[in-house]
């Protein structure tokens, strides 16, 4: 099934990583982030691989981790290893560059895996959020830190605090994206853009990325989210906010 919900190919020199759950908005199994986790290791072993894309599928990029999954862990009903963890710290860690392709809407790791990426490219109509607070949560993937290095402080704050949505235009306009486009147009410039980058000296491309990024700021923060969002996902809050939104649903 993670398979089939997470498309992994190659096109020339840059490795495809697809969102395929359309279905359910692109939100991300365990078993998808195992895939994706995979995926991204093996590209930092592999010579012939010089670029990653993710893209997707459908109206949305992706809608973030899937609710049934953080309810479970909530009830303490979840068997077997989690790999979120990994997948997030395999792109943290990655040396070769990151395009995304964001055709529709993210949100939650959706989103803040943008931040992560080197190059971003999303649809002008696309709607990009990040409520972790309203889920009974704090921010992942190293977001309470690269969100507002990105857009300072009180931009940050607004997107996690009140919630409010951030626009692809806005999204180009404050330096999260390089820029915004019509949805049909993403996919293809996205994907010139990570050709190009592979078509590159590569260990020039590695040496200079390295050289741009803090990568053990970003695992020590990531670390840091990860204990208090594993203690936020046990609390009466994130409980709450979780049955509530599979009621609605």
């Amino acid at each position: 099934m993670s398979e089939d919900h997470i498309i992994v190919s190659r096109e020339g020199a840059v490795l495809e990583i697809r969102f395929n759950r359309p279905e359910k908005k692109n939100a991300v199994t365990n078993a998808m982030y195992g895939a994706m986790a995979d995926a991204v290791a093996s590209a930092q072993t592999d010579d012939a691989v010089r670029a990653i894309l993710f893209t997707s599928n459908g109206d949305y990029f992706s809608a973030g981790n899937d609710i049934k999954d953080f309810a479970a862990q909530s009830m303490g009903a979840f068997d077997g290893p989690r790999h979120v963890g990994r997948f997030l710290e395999e792109v943290i860690k990655a040396e070769k560059p990151i395009v995304a392709a964001v055709q529709g809407h993210a949100v939650g790791v959706g989103t803040t895996m943008l931040f992560q990426c080197d190059l971003v490219y999303v649809a002008d109509h696309a709607r990009l959020t990040m409520p972790f607070i309203d889920l009974g949560v704090v921010p992942e993937n190293a977001s309470s830190l690269t969100v507002v290095e990105r857009v300072g402080y009180t931009r940050a704050f607004a997107l996690f605090g009140l919630g409010e949505p951030l626009s692809g235009k806005q999204a180009a306009e404050w330096g999260l994206a390089n820029a915004a486009l019509p949805a049909a147009e993403v996919e293809a410039r996205a994907r010139a853009a990570a050709q190009t980058l592979a078509s590159k000296p590569p260990q020039s491309m590695r040496l200079t990325k390295k050289l741009m990024r803090d990568t053990q700021k970003l695992m020590g923060r990531m670390q840091e989210e990860g204990e208090i969002f594993a203690e936020r996902l046990r609390s009466p809050e994130a409980a709450a906010a979780f049955a509530a939104f599979l009621q609605k649903r």
